[in-house]
């Protein structure tokens, strides 16, 4: 192999040496405009670490806010929603709690002393069992109960005076109660309870009573006749629960859209996911008045003497399934603007809009429980229609731009809710 030849010496000292200040003013001018574009390509850009911060708290607050991942401070917004709707459960509950106590009380007094028996503990047990904690109490519901509780108890001491107990015995009495009790009626309540009583008399030892079979059984009659009686006496308003179930959803769903508000004005996307993490805790609520609006249908329908308030408990029923819809734009609202904000900034336009929308849900869920035409919140909404218009909001950029396109779905669910048609409702919203 040949050896290279060596490079002239002015050729080593043009490459290795000092440059001349003609070179350097050549290397070091500025680079022309596609260089610089080129350059600029390869390196990220001085914001996209900043950008991808924010992308990335913005999915951390949201997940927060559904669930997903739990923080300090959303726990104490849950819980602050749990708080105030366990409240609001042992307020509804104390008056049925309490007159279900006393029929248990009268009900072993009734038994004891008058029949003479000396463990009448199923007296007391079927006149809870039949009454319960819920307000929601209907007449059939409770003979259903009652009916389902002296079955079993009847059929339970059949079986024990014939067969005894034992693993064969529950399982012959629990098949023969089940099957009759679904022979005799349709309802899942009766059929449960037969089936419940008939396995507890078999199973606990006789030797437990001495009133024998006819007194378990006259026991538990006593005490779903009691319960009976109870119910009759006095029955609930078919319409004040749905009433008031209403309102406290609508006040939390203004509640959260407050505390959205708050937000958008002044940048702080906590309070974003603070409100989502409000609207997630409402959902029992919201679940509570849709079953109690299904109740009230029920007995509206099978009671001739409230046949005057079926109107009323219709339109609880569909104002309960737009509630619905509703929180669950609000939710879709309130994560959009976690990131919105992150990204964006704040917008005190918006949160303008935002107050209004709560300042009408407000309106209309004090409307809602008291019975009175929601007029105000109508008026409210009208205006807010008519200043929801996306395109206004082309500068703030097409995170605010989706926004207020969500508000606007949003408004026509609370529109809908003051007594509105869908057409008459997606007529105020403004055109663009």
């Amino acid at each position: 192999m040949t050896a290279r030849p060596a490079r002239p010496g002015a050729e080593r000292s043009g490459a290795d040496g000092p440059r001349s200040g003609a070179e350097r003013s050549s290397a070091e001018a500025p680079r022309s405009g596609a260089e610089r574009s080129s350059a600029e390509g390869r390196r990220p850009a001085p914001d996209a670490s900043g950008a991808r911060a924010r992308r990335s708290g913005a999915a951390r607050l949201v997940a927060a806010g559904i669930g997903r991942t739990m923080d300090l401070r959303r726990w104490r917004v849950v819980l602050r929603v749990q708080a105030r709707q366990g409240r609001r459960r042992t307020s509804d509950a104390f008056v049925p709690i309490l007159t279900a106590a006393l029929a248990a009380g009268l009900a072993y007094l009734v038994s004891g002393s008058l029949l003479g028996h000396q463990l009448p503990m199923f007296a007391p047990i079927a006149a809870w069992v039949c009454l319960g904690f819920s307000p929601d109490r209907q007449l059939r519901r409770v003979a259903e109960m009652g009916a389902g509780v002296t079955l079993g108890v009847g059929l339970g001491e059949l079986f024990a005076a014939l067969f005894g107990a034992g693993p064969v015995q529950i399982f012959a009495v629990l098949l023969f109660s089940a099957l009759t009790a679904r022979f005799l009626d349709r309802g899942q309540l009766f059929t449960t309870q037969a089936g419940v009583q008939s396995i507890v008399i078999v199973a606990m030892p006789a030797s437990m009573f001495t009133d024998g079979a006819v007194g378990r059984w006259s026991d538990a009659l006593v005490g779903a006749a009691l319960a009976l009686l109870v119910t009759a006496l006095l029955p609930g308003d078919v319409v004040r629960r749905p009433r008031r179930l209403g309102q406290e959803v609508l006040g939390e769903l203004a509640s959260m859209l407050a505390t959205l508000g708050r937000g958008l004005r002044t940048g702080d996307p906590q309070l974003a996911a603070d409100a989502l993490a409000q609207g997630r805790g409402t959902q029992g609520g919201l679940d509570a008045w849709v079953t109690a609006v299904r109740s009230a249908k029920e007995l509206v329908r099978v009671n001739p003497a409230l046949r005057a308030e079926r109107a009323t408990i219709a339109e609880l029923g569909r104002v309960s399934t737009l509630a619905d819809r509703a929180m669950r734009n609000a939710r879709v609202v309130c994560r959009r603007a976690v990131v919105a904000i992150e990204e964006d900034g704040p917008s005190p336009d918006i949160a303008d809009e935002v107050d209004a929308v709560a300042t009408a849900l407000s309106s209309l869920a004090a409307a809602i429980g008291h019975g009175d035409p929601p007029e105000h919140a109508r008026a409210t909404l009208v205006r807010v229609s008519a200043t929801l218009v996306p395109v206004l909001h082309a500068e703030e950029g097409w995170r605010k731009q989706t926004l207020v396109s969500l508000l606007r779905s949003l408004v026509v669910d609370a529109l809908q809710m003051t007594g509105m048609s869908r057409r008459q409702a997606m007529a105020q919203l403004a055109e663009g």
